[in-house]
């Protein structure tokens, strides 16, 4: 009977390609990139190439690995960065006919868009909520990011669009965060991060936190 090479953890790869990308364009969407003036296309090989493939790659490991929620969660983002960069690459034409049909319609269009992934986050987050404290963050932060990022296409106000930067930000420091405390352990380093559990003890664990506490 074949044996099958064991997989390493592809959450670590994912969080941080979602991370990056999610940094970067957040960046733009923020201040710093009001300020600063540089085009959100500078995101495109990041979207394409680490948010996107490297993200999908990650999500099929993960169903190797049987993880059904990591497979999903990092499968579908890894599309939302492709998607995303088809909608900004010219090459593709979606944006110029957007723009050619009006500005109401390209921010309706857009709206929509992000609209779909409010709802789908939101059910990811709703499947945080007995895992840890870390992925429950991120998903509560990243839902209030698209939410932002949706409002501010449909009303026409920039600061929502900054604030739903802003957003972006603090959700990918959450992912980093993530990332680095399933990469850094004992065993490469001289501490660990901690990412408190949200799954409810069972009465056994109870018992022996109690002996522990008694010194029995």
């Amino acid at each position: 009977m074949s044996q099958f090479r064991p997989f390493g953890n592809p959450g670590p790869l994912g969080l941080s390609s979602f991370a990056l990308t999610t940094f970067v364009l957040s960046l733009h969407n923020g201040a710093i990139g009001q300020k600063t003036g540089a085009p959100p296309n500078v995101v495109l090989g990041l979207a394409f190439f680490y948010g996107g493939l490297c993200q999908l790659l990650a999500g099929m490991w993960e169903f190797a690995s049987n993880n059904t929620f990591g497979a999903t969660a990092f499968s579908s983002y890894g599309g939302f960065w492709m998607s995303y960069a088809v909608l900004i690459t010219p090459g593709f034409g979606v944006m110029e006919a957007l723009t050619e049909a009006g500005g109401s319609v390209k921010a309706h269009a857009l709206g929509i868009f992000l609209l779909g992934w409010v709802i789908m986050t939101f059910i990811f987050f709703l499947a945080t909520l007995r895992t840890n404290l870390g992925l429950c963050l991120l998903f509560a932060f990243l839902d209030i990011t698209f939410i932002l990022l949706c409002a501010g296409d449909w009303t026409g106000k920039v600061n929502v669009t900054k604030a739903g930067g802003y957003f972006g930000l603090f959700t990918a420091l959450i992912a980093w965060y993530i990332a680095a405390s399933d990469l850094i352990g004992h065993h490469n380093s001289f501490f660990i991060l901690p990412n408190p559990s949200l799954a409810p003890r069972s009465r056994t664990q109870v018992i022996e936190d109690g002996k522990n506490e008694d010194g029995e």
